[in-house]
């Protein structure tokens, strides 16, 4: 932890700027110290010239000058060897200068020293009572220190573990993807390696100079409450179909005695209303129980290959059917890029982002259709002509019943649920979804499905897609 603390400065610190030393403090000192030496050589010839040898002198008081220098020299390399054991002289002029400064410049980084002594210290107190795991990671992943947590959630042993990579120690495929992905803005969740019961959500976070944080929580509670839930509405879902299905039943009859001049011919609009609230109500059911599988298959989701292009086929024509050719569809479909995954979520894709666009999309509108391949990998857009979104509202759009027209949405017979359904499908495909829309000119949906998602489909299918 103090190589991981002491490379911090060092990266986040701009580097300090050189010391300009003012010209006239350079002319000064050159003054005073060949003052001097003209002083000493003076001397040195006088004291020669008396004795008859003013060279000698001279030549005396240079070798003097010179052994003095290098004593001073010698000194200053041992000191700089060990400051600890070695004192520095006090000689006087530049040398003494020099020596004082060492020794002011030796007192404040001792300073320094123990305020980042106490700040590291106060950063370990602080990161050690976190009940998230924490672990400091090297330029190769290395490990390099970690907290209590990290010990009880990862296992870890200090000092044991201190310099082993943690691919090496958190041998899950999914960590091992995620660690050497390089992609860190989402977290990974694996089983726990000392706990195969207890789940854990890792996430990287890069700091510093090639340093990494790796944050380790326990999600198993999040989890089980998850499951819970899904298992709720699914079984409240499933329980309602019946008695909404006989509902149907009496509905469909009354509705055929409500027509002409049948018995219930005065209860028609009153049938008919609730006959409509019944199909409502049917089609929530229907999104709720897909969005419960959706959630709940999302690990097991078949790897199979899909003639995207097919299935986008499809669901247009669902559209046109909905849209009772009061839109205008445009196509621009590449026959030749398919997917991997489970056809029934992309289809919950096509079929919702398609729909949704008749939907919002006044009577004349324009609805464009695109299947393409991108630098990214496969880009499936959805743009309309239709009444648009605030910007406030677009970060909401896929929360469960959010809507940003409550009466608008309940006319057009959406349920609240098709953006929710579309996110956790796009998820299982390891896709995200992007969204642009402006009030009164309309709204692009897009998915970016990754490249390991892609497909190459075979002349015959392509071929086929292209015909229909």
């Amino acid at each position: 932890m103090s190589a991981a603390a002491g490379d911090r400065p060092r990266s986040e610190t701009a580097p300090a700027a050189p010391v300009v030393v003012p010209a006239a403090t350079r002319l000064r000192l050159w003054r005073r110290e060949l003052l001097r030496l003209a002083l000493a050589l003076l001397l040195g010839a006088l004291v020669g010239g008396w004795l008859e040898h003013a060279a000698v002198g001279v030549a005396v008081v240079l070798l003097v000058l010179l052994l003095q220098q290098t004593r001073h020299v010698i000194r200053l390399r041992l000191w700089l060897q060990a400051p600890k054991r070695v004192e520095l002289p006090e000689p006087g002029g530049l040398w003494g200068e020099v020596f004082d400064g060492l020794v002011d410049l030796q007192r404040k980084n001792r300073k320094k020293k123990k305020k980042l002594a106490a700040i590291l210290a106060e950063f370990q107190a602080s990161t050690a009572a976190l009940p998230d795991g924490a672990v400091v990671l090297g330029e190769r992943g290395e490990i390099a220190w970690f907290n209590g947590a990290a010990q009880r959630l990862l296992g870890l042993r200090s000092p044991q573990d201190i310099g082993i990579r943690v691919p090496n120690l958190i041998r899950h495929p999914d960590f091992a993807r995620y660690f050497d992905g390089g992609d860190y803005a989402r977290e990974v969740e694996v089983p726990s390696p000392i706990n195969p019961a207890k789940t854990l959500s890792l996430r990287i976070v890069p700091y510093g100079n090639h340093q990494r944080l790796l944050i380790a929580r326990d999600v198993s509670e999040r989890l089980l409450l998850d499951a819970a839930r899904r298992d709720f509405v699914a079984n409240a879902s499933h329980e309602l179909r019946t008695p909404l299905t006989v509902l149907r039943g009496y509905l469909d009859l009354m509705e055929a005695e409500a027509k002409g001049d049948g018995t219930l011919a005065p209860w028609r609009s009153p049938i008919d209303e609730m006959r409509q609230q019944a199909v409502r109500m049917e089609n929530l059911i229907n999104d709720m129980l897909k969005l419960a599988r959706l959630e709940s298959a999302r690990a097991q989701m078949r790897q199979d290959p899909l003639d995207a292009p097919a299935l986008i086929q499809r669901a247009v024509e669902d559209a046109r059917q909905l849209s009772r050719g009061q839109h205008r569809f445009e196509l621009d479909i590449d026959p030749r890029l398919g997917l991997t995954g489970g056809e029934t979520q992309l289809q919950s894709i096509f079929v919702n982002l398609i729909g949704n666009a008749v939907r919002y999309t006044p009577p004349g509108g324009a609805i464009r259709v695109r299947w393409h391949e991108s630098a990214e990998g496969v880009r499936f857009s959805v743009a309309d002509t239709g009444i648009g979104i605030p910007q406030k509202d677009i970060p909401r759009l896929t929360e469960r019943f959010y809507r940003v027209d409550v009466g608008r949405s309940q006319a057009s017979g959406g349920t609240g649920l098709g953006l929710s359904i579309v996110k956790h499908a796009l998820e299982a495909f390891d896709a995200r979804l992007e969204i642009e829309s402006e009030v009164g000119v309309g709204s692009t949906f897009c998915c970016v499905f990754p490249p390991q998602r892609t497909l190459r489909l075979p002349a015959v299918a392509a071929a086929a897609s292209n015909r229909d």
